[in-house]
């Protein structure tokens, strides 16, 4: 598909497209932000592969799947460009008004969306150090679609945004500072815009200004995330420099004693690279029992498997250090607020990770907690000292939110 230009005018330009680009995949989203529907889904997975697959499902219709080599991400997105198309909403529309994209590591230098210049994706690629896995695959999207439609606003959401309000003895590491501040080491924090999403969401569920509210918020997916929100604000999270620290995660170990990395090179004569691979891939919940769904874990706890039981009941006590923990940087809390897969998914989590703090004022109903629903929700009894909240992340809804609202001015 050639560039397409065309400006956004009239009452219908409302529809931001969102990019969340992987090294191997591309998933999308069409939304009208006048009403905040979704127009259109889809996703490209393994690009570069002969079993290449596009998966589409348009507002209303039905899923259309196609397999078929498709080389790199400019392929990638002419190709779901063509699928939006044939729904009679291609991105050659003047109602599209600006294209978002999930950026993973912002740095220090951005702490709000940004629409992406010359000079701001040389700062997104000074940053590929600090996130290899994720910046590259991210820069790919973005040049990607600033090609197709260079006549567009194209706005960088950045995963660490949210967490930049953090106070600097939280986000700093003891260790050296020279040396911390000449190689950027530092807490960051990741899964920032399902944060914000989350907890201006569970305000709402509980009536009351965000501002007012003391919360902490769990995002609980494959990858999973802590973090304290004092006033709408991150106070402290627990990932840091990488997606690597914190809560046990489905193939990441989280939080570890820094010299196992020295010892297992020391001893077991592994290299920088296969110690990431082992931290990053091959530990968590995989790690511990060979199952990085919780379906299946909870499926062989309940079958009386030991290696399952004991993944659980580590994931779990990680959990309860994480609320105790941030129970005491807040000092009050109103809500702990579970969300992602796992968090909005998994009854059984969320019951064992509040079991036995009933003296921070915690509790889950287990009739509401059983519910299952994908609206936000609470679980704990009723006249409860602290909620517990289950609400569901719309992290493509938020991107787009932001990229409109930058749009627009």
């Amino acid at each position: 598909m050639s560039p397409i230009h065309h400006t956004a005018t009239g009452q219908d330009a409302g529809r931001v497209l969102v990019l969340n680009s992987g090294s191997s995949s591309v998933k999308y989203q069409l939304l009208d932000m006048r009403d905040r529907s979704r127009l259109a889904t889809g996703l490209v997975e393994r690009i570069g592969e002969a079993s290449s697959r596009l998966v589409h499902t348009p507002q209303g219709g039905e899923t259309r799947e196609r397999t078929g080599r498709i080389d790199d991400h400019a392929q990638a997105l002419e190709a779901a460009a063509g699928e939006l198309a044939a729904d009679g909403i291609g991105l050659d529309s003047p109602a599209l008004v600006a294209i978002g994209h999930r950026v993973v590591h912002g740095g220090l230098r951005f702490t709000e969306p940004t629409v992406v210049t010359d000079d701001v994706l040389r700062e997104i690629e000074r940053l590929v150090p600090v996130a290899p896995l994720h910046n590259p695959a991210n820069i790919t999207g973005i040049r990607t679609a600033r090609a197709l439609r260079p006549d567009l606003p194209q706005v960088a959401v950045f995963d660490t945004a949210f967490h930049r309000s953090m106070p600097e003895h939280a986000a700093r590491y003891a260790i050296d500072v020279e040396t911390a501040d000449a190689h950027r080491i530092r807490r960051y924090g990741f899964h920032g815009t399902s944060h914000a999403y989350v907890s201006r969401r569970a305000a709402e569920l509980l009536g009351r200004p965000v501002e007012d509210l003391n919360l902490i918020v769990l995002h609980l997916g494959n990858g999973a995330s802590a973090s304290a929100v004092a006033g709408g604000r991150c106070v402290d999270t627990s990932m840091g420099l990488t997606p690597l620290e914190g809560l046990v995660m489905g193939t990441r170990s989280g939080d570890i004693d820094p010299a196992v990395t020295f010892h297992l090179k020391r001893v077991a004569g592994m290299s920088a690279d296969e110690i990431d691979t082992l931290l990053n891939q091959r530990s968590g919940l995989v790690g511990l029992c060979g199952d990085n769904d919780m379906r299946e874990i909870r499926r062989r706890v309940d079958a009386g498997d030991e290696r399952a039981s004991l993944a659980f009941d580590i994931y779990v006590h990680r959990l309860k250090k994480y609320i105790g923990a941030y129970a005491a940087v807040l000092g009050r809390v109103d809500a702990v607020v579970f969300t992602a897969g796992v968090g909005e998914n998994s009854a059984p989590v969320r019951e064992a990770a509040i079991a036995g703090l009933e003296g921070f004022g915690l509790a889950v109903d287990p009739e509401r907690n059983a519910v299952r629903s994908g609206e936000p929700r609470l679980v704990s009894p009723a006249g409860a000292r602290v909620a517990v909240a289950v609400v569901p992340t719309d992290e493509e809804l938020e991107i787009a939110r932001q990229t409109f609202a930058l749009a627009r001015d």
